[in-house]
């Protein structure tokens, strides 16, 4: 399906010298994490949980997810690469039974940097409070944290609508993969620079009126959420969830920062898609 048109750059071999693990938890996952430790600390590569240059997730993408948040004040240093262990993973390249490859290619082989787009969300508040900003591999979805979440959408400081209903979903080009994609929006190719947004069970009448689409914003887009009638809401980056009180604004847009996987053999996008989702 051919080679992902992303920015990429080469690494030579012998660059990689500090990594660390990020692992499940559960006993299979222990055995692998335990076997590629083994295996490079042999090779003399350091293990290193505050500033490696590479973190390798072994599990399924809610481990990947727990990874890139743990390093998300380091993402210009350091790359990911996963393994899956259970289901087909969306962020993994390698299997369980191709550790020993994987290993040999940390090793050995030089290999390519690939980047992905990420969300930036900014939490505005009503009294003297600091802004907040935050980041999101996956998605940041927006709801009341008491009953329906009704809310102004506007894009770049122009009302757009007046949402009610249950939510709304800001996803990233692969996030757009997860949630985004049980709620009917599109797939999009990570080399496009945007972010998308979702309702989430909306409801349409003579007071409260939507698009009803997905909406595909980029790069120099910011779509800001104010409040209509409650001030508090449930916001959750990706596998993170937490009340936000006297809330004055949320901002979504993309990211300056971008998360930086290790490529050590071609996996096009289009060739994820397909195995995780037809086979």
């Amino acid at each position: 399906m051919g080679q992902e048109t992303l920015n990429m750059t080469n690494v030579p071999a012998g660059r990689l010298k500090r990594f660390a693990i990020e692992n499940r938890g559960d006993s299979f996952s222990d055995a692998l994490r335990s076997r590629i430790f083994e295996q490079l600390s042999v090779h003399k590569f350091v293990y290193d949980d505050l500033q490696p240059d590479l973190v390798i997730s072994v599990g399924g993408d809610g481990t990947l997810l727990q990874a890139f948040h743990r390093y998300a004040n380091r993402l210009n240093e350091t790359a990911f690469v996963g393994v899956h262990t259970g289901h087909l993973g969306f962020y993994a390249d390698w299997t369980a039974e191709e550790v020993d490859g994987l290993v040999q290619s940390i090793i050995g082989k030089g290999f390519n940097i690939v980047e992905y787009p990420l969300l930036h969300v900014s939490v505005e508040y009503i009294n003297e409070r600091t802004p907040e900003s935050f980041l999101a591999l996956n998605e940041c979805t927006v709801r009341s944290d008491e009953g329906l979440l009704v809310a102004d959408v506007l894009i770049k400081g122009e009302k757009f609508e007046s949402f009610r209903g249950d939510g709304l979903c800001f996803s990233t080009p692969t996030g757009s993969t997860a949630y985004n994609k049980g709620l009917s929006g599109a797939i999009i190719h990570p080399s496009l620079l945007s972010i998308q947004l979702t309702e989430i069970a909306s409801i349409n009448n003579r007071v409260y009126r939507t698009v009803g689409s997905p909406l595909i914003l980029p790069q120099h887009h910011r779509c800001q959420v104010l409040p209509v009638i409650d001030r508090s809401f449930t916001l959750s980056l990706d596998h993170l969830s937490r009340i936000h009180d006297q809330v004055k604004q949320i901002e979504f847009g993309v990211a300056d920062e971008k998360i930086r996987f290790a490529r050590f053999r071609p996996f096009p996008f289009w060739r994820r898609v397909r195995d995780s989702f037809i086979g």
